[in-house]
């Protein structure tokens, strides 16, 4: 059945598009920064098309912020409109002595009002592992500055309607643009998702409203306001999806498109009726703009309030490249989530915060670090919200060994990863529950102790000096460590080199090694030409301005197969004499950027566009680099495709991955030469090669053979590909 809806436009081509209808509309205004001209159009695609369509109003300049913002200045001053481009938002602070001295001064320094239509485009933002001069949000840094207005994108504002504003003030402002957006979906106003819906209060460029859908249009009341700009908007959502699913708490979440100055009373009303509000931004700890809105807000709502404004940013550092280095420093939704449940509950939390720490002194996160009397307890944290309890992997030090602060100490096992708890101090480990234990949130796996406990364990020799190590004192290797050397260590053996196997590796190996153990698997495997497939996946890239790939297709086109061969899709009863069958097809895919093999799920992947897959898809690589993925995106996959694009890739025979049934593969795209059947002349053709490992008590190869000739098909047949990838 063909659909009619389609996709909404990404950030960034919606940014492109009101740079564009800008430009038609004013044959004054000018773009300045580097690198925008065409065919690079911009380090991040947002200029491009324009130096193509207006040369002469569209300059790359120099690698001088300063320069760059001192002529846009210049320019402003007589009045012609201009948009300046930072590369990346970091550099902005090279060009502050223009925003500060120039710029916002010029407009009323001279005894008259001066107009300075000039607006500064930022990127800003971390998450990308951009590192500490190209990952920051220095939105702080520029509230306040008389004259000077700020702005900040997100997919809920229209970019033309924020730009328009901003150039008719007729005053110096700034659009700060998080760069994690740019790959992101528009959202339109009315429903955002099955929960959800937006609406907008004082026009398209004032404030979004994300509150619990309702189909009566009466709202109640909500627990939580959550006012977030930019970039963070979503994690607010995702942190209010979580308040109202495990904690019963009704979160709104307000998003405004201008930072300063604030225009605080169409969302009064919301604000009066929460229990509790929450400000949280990307930026550091430390002047925050947070502070600036509870400023604003106190003397305006103190006596509706039940407690404290809280806000909560990044942690007081710079930013790390190291993806989960970055982690723990910049603000994620579960902070938002356990913060704000905190707050409302009043119950302490068991765990710090791993990443982004409140700004207020006494808010959430601030835990007792008053060691008990039997040491510091090694607690388990909450590691996701569809389990209760985790299982005790193993310990990874013996009774007795001394445990460095921040080292990995325990393994335990959710419902679909293993995860390491670190050691929130240092200490002599003692060690209260075992391997294969199930223990609940909060619940006391150890403790780190000052002294040695009472143990046969044998300790390295302390220093002469001290009968303990003192705090600055280098300390010997523990001798226990799983896969470490003993301390003092022999003499190395150059016959036998060893390679301990990380916490990812060791997961895959233990579903191979069940899937052996476990599944009878046969293989069948066909050749597919690819041309007319990816013929049309680059058209309908280029039409939808998303990048729609073969394995998009092939999710898809998988998809397709459930109603014909719904045993595909099912996983065998414990009885093995009968199959649960499915009610949808959730598509796990693989993904291996370096950092481990992950398979994440397409849920209802045939309720999904094309193009839909492709933004999941290149999510999922995203958060594969950060290894951050939530058990819902890792856990309920009902088939699964192994990915294998490397150059030279023909064949790979996959596993069954228990208790799914089958496993689709595909190597990369190769040519072949093949003949024409109508003239019998040579021609080149892109191919691949499909393969199905199935559990032979259920799947027989002639189905298999069939189910691979339908997905084969919907990728090679015309008709069948244009109903791929329209429905």
């Amino acid at each position: 059945m063909t659909r009619t809806r389609t996709s909404a436009p990404r950030v960034a081509a919606a940014l492109n598009e009101a740079l564009h209808t800008l430009f038609a509309h004013d044959e004054d205004l000018h773009l300045l920064g580097e690198d925008i001209v065409d065919p690079y159009g911009g380090a991040f695609k947002i200029t491009k098309g324009l130096s193509t369509r207006y040369p002469d109003r569209v300059l790359a300049t120099p690698l001088s912020e300063g320069g760059i913002i001192g002529v846009a200045g210049g320019l402003a001053l007589c009045g012609t409109p201009v948009i300046a481009e930072i590369m990346f938002g970091d550099f902005v602070a090279l060009g502050f002595d223009q925003i500060l001295n120039f710029a916002s001064k010029s407009v009323s320094m001279y005894g008259t009002h001066v107009p300075m239509p000039l607006v500064i485009r930022c990127p800003v933002g971390g998450n990308r592992g951009y590192g500490p001069t190209h990952s920051q949000s220095p939105q702080k840094h520029f509230i306040g500055i008389p004259n000077l207005t700020l702005y900040e994108l997100s997919p809920f504002h229209d970019p033309h309607a924020v730009l328009d504003e901003a150039l008719r003030r007729r005053t110096p402002a700034i659009l700060f643009e998080d760069k994690v957006l740019y790959t992101r979906r528009m959202h339109r106003a009315g429903r955002l998702d099955d929960t959800l819906d937006c609406l907008l209060h004082d026009g398209p460029a004032g404030w979004a409203h994300i509150h619990p859908a309702t189909d009566s249009g009466q709202r109640r009341a909500p627990d939580a306001v959550i006012i977030a700009a930019g970039g963070v908007a979503d994690r607010a959502i995702d942190a209010a999806h979580a308040l109202a699913a495990t904690h019963g708490v009704s979160t709104h979440v307000l998003v405004p498109a201008r930072l300063y100055p604030l225009n605080l009373d169409p969302v009064l009303p919301v604000l009066r009726s929460a229990r509790r509000i929450a400000v949280v931004e990307e930026g550091t700890a430390g002047g925050t703009w947070g502070s600036h809105v509870a400023a604003a807000l106190y003397p305006r709502l103190w006596e509706w309030l039940d407690g404290p404004i809280l806000l909560l940013s990044s942690a007081d550092s710079i930013i790390p490249t190291a993806a989960h280095l970055e982690q723990r420093v910049l603000l994620d939704a579960a902070t938002i989530e356990e913060s704000i449940a905190q707050a409302m509950t009043g119950r302490p939390r068991v765990q710090p915060v791993p990443r982004g720490v409140p700004t207020a002194t006494h808010g959430p996160g601030v835990t007792d670090t008053a060691e008990p009397e039997d040491g510091t307890p090694i607690n388990v944290p909450k590691l996701n919200n569809n389990d209760t309890l985790y299982r005790v992997v193993e310990w990874l030090y013996d009774e007795g060994a001394w445990v460095a602060k921040g080292t990995a100490v325990v393994s335990l096992e959710t419902s679909k990863a293993i995860q390491d708890i670190d050691a929130s101090e240092s200490g002599y480990l003692h060690r209260a529950v075992l391997p294969d234990d199930d223990v609940g949130v909060g619940a006391v796996l150890g403790h780190l102790l000052a002294g040695p406990p009472d143990t046969t364990v044998a300790l390295p020799p302390e220093p002469a000096a001290a009968p303990h190590p003192a705090p600055d004192t280098v300390r010997p290797e523990p001798p226990a460590r799983r896969g470490a050397p003993a301390s003092p260590q022999p003499a190395e053996d150059t016959s036998t080199r060893r390679h301990p196997l990380d916490r990812a590796q060791l997961g895959t190996a233990e579903a191979v090694a069940r899937s052996h153990a476990e599944i009878p698997a046969a293989f069948t495997a066909l050749r597919v030409d690819v041309d007319r497939a990816l013929d049309a996946l680059d058209a309908l890239s280029e039409a939808s301005d998303a990048i729609v790939g073969l394995p998009d297709a092939l999710v898809k086109a998988v998809a397709t197969a459930h109603e014909s061969f719904p045993l595909f899709f099912g996983r065998l009863e414990s009885d093995g004499r009968s199959v649960a069958l499915a009610e949808a097809p959730h598509v796990g895919v693989t993904i291996d950027v370096g950092s481990g093999l992950f398979v994440p799920v397409v849920h209802n992947a045939h309720t999904l566009l094309i193009t839909e897959i492709a933004d999941m898809l290149m999510d999922f690589r995203m958060t594969a680099f950060r290894t951050d993925f939530t058990a819902r995106q890792l856990d309920g996959g009902t088939i699964t495709i192994s990915l294998n694009p490397d150059p030279g890739v023909v064949l790979v025979q996959p596993i069954v991955l228990w208790p799914q049934l089958c496993m689709l593969s595909v190597g990369a795209v190769h040519p072949e030469v093949c003949i024409d059947a109508d003239t019998g002349t040579p021609t080149e053709h892109r191919c691949i090669t499909l393969g199905l490992a199935y559990d032979h008590r259920v799947i027989n190869g002639r189905d298999a053979a069939l189910f691979l000739t339908h997905v084969k098909e919907m990728l090679q047949n015309e008709e069948s590909l244009a109903r791929l990838l329209d429905s």
